[in-house]
């Protein structure tokens, strides 16, 4: 049945060839050693998953503590300086739901076009790859490029996409990446927290070379904090001298 599947689908593929081939390959395999890849590729994914896991656990735990856990912070704080440091304390937090704001917005954003201009070119699995570049345009800095990359990989699947419409995809994610990298994304987080444009493109390269993806994703919260606090406390103490 996956011969005569072959030969209908594919017609000038020599299909006898290819199974030669496919016979020939399959002797000369060591089942031991891929055994023991098997092995290690499933322990990681498994440990990979767990570990996913747990940090979902985690995020949900803290979330649901987080006023307790600032206000038992904010009573190490003496009396006549909480009520300042709780203004300061809660715009930094608040920066940080509004990055994640922003971050989803752009996800949003990728998502929707991706899925307008896949579904006009012809691409397969429209809406799955729609759904890829909104879950890792989130991620910053790399996210937009990796999810760019499987999307023009899955054009090429033969008798699904083609190398033209891959082409046609690359290009447009090409083009989509340097505008949401220089014009997009500082924008939307100068609104978001309040960061100008200049910074977020620092902050945000700054971040992903000294500390790779967790630099990335840390980066602009951290710029508005200090930000925050450059502001509303060095100011303020610099102009009283």
């Amino acid at each position: 049945d996956f011969r005569e599947w072959l030969m209908g689908v594919f017609p000038n593929l020599d299909v006898d060839a290819v199974f030669a081939y496919v016979t020939d390959w399959f002797d000369t395999l060591d089942f031991a050693a891929i055994g023991e890849s098997v092995i290690v590729v499933g322990a990681t994914v498994v440990a990979g998953l767990a570990g996913a896991f747990i940090v979902l656990i985690l995020t949900i735990y803290f979330t649901a503590s987080t006023p307790n856990l600032k206000a038992a912070v904010y009573q190490l704080v003496p009396a006549s300086k909480r009520a300042r440091f709780i203004d300061i304390a809660e715009q930094i937090t608040d920066s940080v739901g509004y990055f994640v704001m922003g971050q989803l917005s752009l996800g949003l954003l990728n998502g929707v076009l991706s899925f307008i201009f896949l579904s006009i070119i012809g691409a397969p699995f429209t809406a799955v790859l729609a759904v890829i570049a909104l879950f890792f345009s989130i991620i910053p800095l790399v996210g937009t490029l990796t999810g760019s990359t499987i999307i023009v990989l899955t054009c090429l699947i033969p008798g699904l996409g083609s190398p033209t419409t891959a082409l046609i995809a690359a290009i447009y994610y090409l083009i989509y990446m340097q505008l949401e990298a220089y014009i997009l994304a500082p924008r939307i987080m100068s609104r978001a927290v309040a960061v100008p444009g200049a910074v977020v493109v620092i902050a945000a390269l700054a971040g992903g070379s000294l500390l790779g993806l967790l630099g990335a994703l840390v980066a602009i919260p951290v710029a508005a904090s200090i930000l925050i606090i450059y502001r509303q406390v060095i100011i303020p103490r610099q102009n009283e001298r």
